[in-house]
């Protein structure tokens, strides 16, 4: 029974035509609409946030590995005997 209605769902979304599956953006057709300026500008937006936060990210993770380093070696020097 799973695999019949796995079948009519298969054929029901290829037989459909695209426009019924596009998004309200592309329903137009319109490249030049104002709605696909928003959305072309709200992906470029959420994208150079994500790459900001994640920038910010890597730049203290490498700062912490630094200064762990740094506070490693600081300590084996005093630890070392002098001679």
């Amino acid at each position: 029974m799973k695999f019949l209605g796995a079948i009519l769902l298969t054929a029901l979304v290829v037989g459909l035509p695209t426009r019924v599956l596009a998004c309200a953006t592309c329903f137009s057709g319109e490249i030049d609409s104002p709605m696909a300026d928003g959305m072309n500008w709200a992906i470029l937006t959420l994208g150079a946030v994500v790459t900001t936060v994640l920038g910010a990210f890597l730049t203290f993770l490498i700062y912490a590995i630094r200064r762990s380093e740094a506070l490693t070696a600081a300590a084996e020097q005093n630890n070392s005997p002098s001679a």
